[in-house]
């Protein structure tokens, strides 16, 4: 006889479902292979070249500038031992802040830098585009990938990725935080792989300046999940430490071949357009205060357009 199950499963109405989930895993995970291996490539080529003096002086600037990040993300920490949480409008509004100025790093301390040096490096302005192009694509890949396949919790959204029920909370917002600081400080060290102040010190600025309000809402945050004030402020802070050596990262991507730093510039730029779009946006947005989230935003992108002007 058959049931409703039994005719169910006899007519595989499931297996669509389960065969997607399965093909957007497969995706993630060459996405993710694939942006891996670029990343070693450039990295490993990349090592010899930061023992010649420019290249070690310029990874001193992609040490500090992370560094400055990772101060800057303590002490925007720091308020949250006083207090548990912040009006829901003005939490929303910060992030916002932080979410403008990261989009207008994007675009003016990474992406077009990283076109004008890749047209000179081609002798094209097309060729130039398609290779940021490229860098930005793998930026996303690997950031769709880790996203994919890390376990992390998100204050809104709960736990997720493979063996999430394996990992003791506090771990999860960890990993996610982790998620969000890497491309940050992998973005300072690419700006820095040259030893161009005029990329370097806007994009350090504007990444340190929108560490602060974002240490303040990951503080908050954990605290809102209940965890006590110092390992609320403790963990944020330690956050941080990810942008001194995704820093490091970045400039060791973007040293050594002379394409291989548009290229980075591309990647990171990826990566952090992928953090804003997928994380910050939609976080800002889920209390229903799209209006200030997005006048906040729009001041944000703002100050780091002045800033780019100014010490550029």
């Amino acid at each position: 006889m058959n049931t409703p199950t039994s005719l169910s499963l006899s007519g595989h109405s499931w297996w669509p479902e389960l065969r997607s989930h399965i093909v957007d895993h497969k995706l993630a995970a060459f996405g993710l292979a694939v942006a891996l291996l670029a990343v070693l490539l450039l990295l490993g080529q990349s090592l010899l070249h930061l023992s010649d003096s420019p290249s070690s002086d310029n990874l001193k600037l992609a040490l500090l500038g992370g560094t400055a990040g990772f101060v800057a993300t303590t002490l925007g920490a720091v308020p949250a031992l006083f207090f548990r949480r912040l009006n829901a409008v003005v939490e929303d509004s910060l992030l916002g802040l932080a979410a403008g100025m990261m989009l207008a790093a994007s675009a003016f301390s990474l992406i077009l830098p990283g076109i004008e040096a890749g047209s000179e490096l081609l002798h094209s302005d097309a060729l130039g585009s398609f290779v940021v192009v490229g860098g930005m694509a793998l930026g996303v890949l690997l950031m769709l990938g880790l996203d994919a396949f890390t376990p992390h919790e998100h204050d809104k959204t709960g736990p997720c990725g493979p063996g999430h029920q394996k990992c003791d909370r506090i771990w999860l917002f960890v990993f996610a935080i982790a998620l969000h600081n890497l491309p940050e400080g992998m973005a300072v060290g690419v700006s820095f792989a040259n030893g161009d102040m005029s990329v370097g010190l806007p994009l350090a600025t504007a990444i340190a300046l929108q560490d602060i309000p974002e240490g303040l809402a990951v503080a908050l945050s954990l605290r809102a999940a209940g965890f006590n004030p110092g390992l609320a402020v403790l963990v944020a802070a330690a956050s941080g430490i990810l942008e001194p050596l995704g820093a490091l990262m970045g400039v060791g991507l973007s040293s050594g071949f002379a394409l291989a730093y548009p290229v980075g510039l591309g990647l990171a730029a990826g990566a952090m357009l992928f953090v804003v779009s997928h994380e910050v946006i939609p976080e800002t947005h889920r209390n229903g205060h799209q209006t200030p989230a997005t006048l906040g935003l729009m001041l944000g992108f703002a100050v780091m357009m002045v800033l780019d002007t100014s010490l550029g």
